[in-house]
């Protein structure tokens, strides 16, 4: 026993003198960062650097932290060191407590400013009249597919994609009531009680479901009321002070939301990037295939081709557009010459901006 209050003496002070050694490190790091800002003009968040930062982090993590937990560590870092240099406003599809405000606390650290908006025209709107820096919206989910308005918005809007988000979304059943035998109702977001459908059949069949704006809106209702229950989030438990009867309802155990954020500018190369665009096919017989074969010709590979109704954007010159995903910045030259070519098969093109790959 002795000998065990030793060790264990020496091992905090170990773990002291690493604490003093990190406080140090981290201070002249935050010297180095604020003397950048001094020097830069302009925007100073660079999307590319700070993925190349934490892809690195991966590849020479140790362990025994994984890998993510090293990252996360090393991402509320550059997130204090930046707001020495640019303090950020960034705009979400609030209120406070929805996946939105997760997705954006896991891209932009703790430091930035969030601003929540009650919709999604409401964030690129702030972006716009320049009252926040970078906006986080959905664009996709893996089980409900794409988010109509996001890619409207990104068709008509000036602004770029310059970075995105993967956020595994874990539903929780959260209310004030004993057992579930006590609820009564449960509120939650369309989207949500979709993809918790067979889990709620098999649970709770005869409960009704109430759809309401946002997860975080129904944990706010079923705070109120006797009876109520709602699906949501860990963040909307805990603001609410709610407690979570039944963890990880979501049918898929795999759901992923993508968000990306949208901003004024799009991002220089980072080694490891995306590229998203939107355009229309002319008029006349294989059009489609003209629209995909400049990226077969050039090598350059397509990882997602979303069709939606062009609601009315340039008149009557086409019905539908096409959002397409490809690997690669479009800087680099495979990715320059499709981009070139489909500008002369396609009726119409627009580059919604090019930006690292989500890093974790």
């Amino acid at each position: 026993m002795a000998d065990d209050s030793h060790e264990l003496g020496q091992l905090r002070d170990g773990i002291d003198a690493i604490d003093g050694d990190l406080l140090r490190l981290i201070n002249e790091r935050a010297k180095l960062a604020r003397r950048i800002g001094e020097i830069k003009q302009g925007n100073i968040y660079r999307p590319e650097r700070e993925a190349q930062v934490l892809r690195r982090v991966a590849e020479r993590n140790p362990g025994p932290l994984s890998a993510a937990a090293a990252q996360r560590i090393v991402r509320e870092v550059m997130s204090a060191c930046l707001a020495l240099e640019q303090p950020l406003t960034i705009a979400y599809l609030g209120p406070a407590g929805t996946y939105s405000e997760s997705a954006a606390r896991k891209h932009f650290g703790g430091a930035p400013t969030l601003l929540p908006c009650p919709a999604i025209d409401d964030v690129f709107r702030v972006i716009e009249s320049g009252n926040a820096h970078y906006g986080v919206v959905p664009i996709e989910n893996s089980t409900e597919g794409a988010i109509g308005r996001s890619l409207d918005l990104l068709l008509s809007s000036p602004l770029q994609i310059c970075g995105e988000i993967n956020l595994p979304i874990h539903h929780n059943l959260m209310t004030r009531c004993a057992t579930l035998a006590d609820v009564t109702r449960i509120y939650s977001h369309a989207q949500s009680l979709a993809q918790c459908h067979e889990w709620l059949n098999r649970n709770l069949p005869l409960v009704p479901r109430v759809p309401v704006a946002s997860n975080a809106e129904a944990a706010r209702l079923a705070a109120g009321e006797a009876g109520a229950a709602a699906v949501a989030g860990d963040a909307a438990a805990e603001l609410y002070a709610l407690p979570i009867i039944a963890a990880s309802i979501e049918d898929d155990p795999n759901n992923t939301t993508r968000f990306v954020i949208v901003a004024e500018h799009d991002a220089g190369v980072s080694g490891s990037d995306r590229t998203s665009l939107v355009c229309s096919a002319q008029n006349r017989p294989g059009a489609v295939y003209q629209l995909l074969a400049p990226f077969a010709d050039n090598g350059v590979s397509m990882s997602r081709l979303e069709s939606r109704p062009a609601r009315g954007f340039g008149g009557s010159r086409w019905e539908y557009v096409f959002y397409i995903d490809i690997e690669g910045h479009r800087s680099e030259p495979a990715v320059a010459r499709a981009l070139e070519e489909l500008r002369h098969r396609a009726g119409f093109v627009k580059e919604l901006g090019s930006y690292p790959k989500a890093v974790y």
